[in-house]
């Protein structure tokens, strides 16, 4: 379903805000390169220097704000940076490493039975308590079924896949201790496929995610929190952005000339 006018306007005001702000808090960097400086100028170097810590931060200061909007026009509630709470049961923690060291020999998750197994020790034996536990992104549908994403960068380092698989069922067992008979769901969410045309390398993941119950990917993402189409539209509303704040970002960037 297309995105309205106001909707797209919505997302385009977020994406503008957030782009704004973070060229009003940037800093070049002070390092001297003379080198560099001279055979590239150093607007041009502090453009690179900006575009290298955008990518850095692009998925707390753009993707998860505007994930928020457009999940807002679709869903009843949906809140980045949310806190899911703080206490998990230790014996939803020992069958945690349960279905970890499994995984690890056997490589076969399935996380509809692997979130069973949680929800029936959810508030069973001691209870810790751990540091604050936030989401990225915390989706509530109309049916008050539960989603909560964990968004990564494009190209996720496959040595940490068994630390985001720990997190996800983590955020589980934490929702489930304070509402044992939700309906939640817990997702890695990767905003955009950097393999395009070919299809994202997903085998990398394999044996540790559930591959369909556990991942998203570019479409499968966006699609989900705005409707069909939505992906689509998104990249639209970016590059309109881009142009409309081409002039202000050269001019911002041509006061680092020499």
């Amino acid at each position: 379903m297309p995105l309205t006018e106001e909707q797209r306007n919505q997302i385009e005001n977020t994406i503008r805000e957030n782009l704004r702000n973070k060229l009003l808090r940037y800093k070049p960097e002070t390092s001297e390169m003379p080198f560099h400086f001279r055979l590239l100028g150093r607007d041009r170097m502090a453009l690179f220097s900006f575009i290298h810590s955008l990518n850095t931060t692009f998925g707390t200061s753009i993707f998860e704000p505007v994930a928020e909007t457009l999940a807002k026009l679709r869903y009843p509630f949906a809140r980045r940076q949310f806190i899911v709470g703080n206490e998990i049961s230790e014996k939803a923690q020992n069958e945690i490493q349960h279905i970890i060291n499994e995984l690890t020999v056997n490589g076969n998750p399935n996380k509809g039975e692997e979130i069973k197994r949680i929800r029936k020790v959810c508030r069973q034996g001691r209870i810790n308590t751990l540091r604050t536990v936030k989401v990225d992104l915390f989706v509530r549908s109309d049916d008050e079924s539960i989603y909560l994403f964990d968004i990564k960068t494009a190209k996720p380092n496959i040595s940490n896949f068994k630390d985001f698989k720990r997190t996800l069922l983590e955020w589980i067992a934490i929702y489930l201790y304070n509402y044992p008979n939700a309906n939640v769901n817990s997702y890695i969410a990767i905003p955009y496929n950097p393999y395009e045309p070919k299809p994202y390398e997903r085998w990398t993941l394999k044996g540790m995610l559930d591959l369909k119950n556990e991942l998203k990917v570019a479409e499968e993402f966006w699609d989900f929190l705005g409707g069909e189409g939505a992906y689509i539209e998104l990249l639209n509303c970016f590059e309109r952005v881009g142009i409309e704040l081409r002039e202000e970002i050269d001019e911002y960037f041509s006061r680092f000339k020499q």
